[in-house]
């Protein structure tokens, strides 16, 4: 798994830039304004789930004390589970939830390494979408047997790429109770045998409560395609919330990088903490 330094290193090749369905490759990262959450009270943990002949790294942070920390599975942008995913981790932890983040990238043998852009790009659009969500089955199932635990209550939560990977759990995944979307886009494809499939082709299987969270100056997602697709889910589910936040981009929320907007980044967290105590406390 990824460390932190690893991780930040890669800003030579951030800056080059690219655009794809779904997600924008952006520009170096700004360290000084990311957000740093300490441990303290927490019990956290880097282990490693087997799957088939796979060992996927997992990161988990849950409340050191509290009994029945509702599950929260972290999908993440397309480098994988590095820095700023582990301190989201640790900030639903400090909630009272168990966070659990799993290198979906495992298979492919990783992303942390990479230096070239059109590998990790290649890579990332190689993925398939049956073996992404059995991998979150399987990342699930491990959860729900964590100490300290409510094995009933599981949701997932996505940004970019792993936020149009969870328009596809919220669709396709058993098991899950509400789904919140960080900018993740509907028209972003998945292979699967017979053709790609996007977000708007299965809006109409999302049957849980599902909160889209996105910027009005964003354009992939636009607005326009967030609309389209929760009015897809809508037609069949009343438990859809979608926000749009003024002069926000993409990845608004990802405070180590020059797209962060403080004051979105903080409304649209404590919106998602909302909803996930709506729905999976309640």
């Amino acid at each position: 798994m990824a460390r932190a330094g690893e991780r930040m290193s890669r800003r030579q090749w951030l800056a080059a830039g690219a655009a794809l369905a779904g997600y924008a490759v952006a520009a170096a990262p700004s360290l000084a304004r990311a957000v740093r959450t300490d441990e303290a009270g927490l019990a956290t943990a880097q282990a490693e789930i087997t799957v088939g002949d796979v060992a996927m790294p997992v990161y988990e942070a849950r409340p050191g004390d509290a009994p029945k920390a509702p599950i929260i599975l972290l999908v993440s942008e397309i480098w994988g589970v590095h820095e700023y995913i582990r301190d989201c981790a640790r900030r639903f932890a400090k909630a009272g939830y168990c966070a659990v983040a799993p290198e979906l990238f495992a298979r492919a043998g990783g992303v942390a390494q990479l230096s070239d852009t059109q590998t990790l790009l290649m890579i990332v659009n190689q993925q398939r979408r049956e073996p992404l969500l059995g991998d979150l089955k399987v990342t699930m199932d491990w959860a729900r047997r964590r100490p300290g635990v409510n094995a009933e209550r599981v949701g997932i939560n996505g940004w970019c790429w792993g936020g149009a990977l969870t328009l596809q759990a919220a669709a396709r995944l058993p098991g899950l109770r509400a789904a919140v979307a960080w900018y993740g886009a509907p028209t972003r494809p998945f292979p699967v045998d017979g053709g790609p499939v996007t977000g708007l082709q299965v809006a109409g299987d999302v049957r849980i409560p599902f909160l889209s969270l996105s910027g009005a100056i964003d354009r992939s997602p636009s607005p326009e395609d967030m609309k389209r697709f929760v009015d897809l889910v809508r037609v069949g589910n009343p438990n859809v919330e979608m926000v749009v936040y003024p002069n926000a981009g993409h990845v608004f929320h990802a405070d180590y990088r020059p797209s962060y907007q403080p004051a979105a980044a903080a409304a649209a967290w404590e919106k998602c903490l909302q909803f996930f105590a709506r729905h999976l406390r309640a």
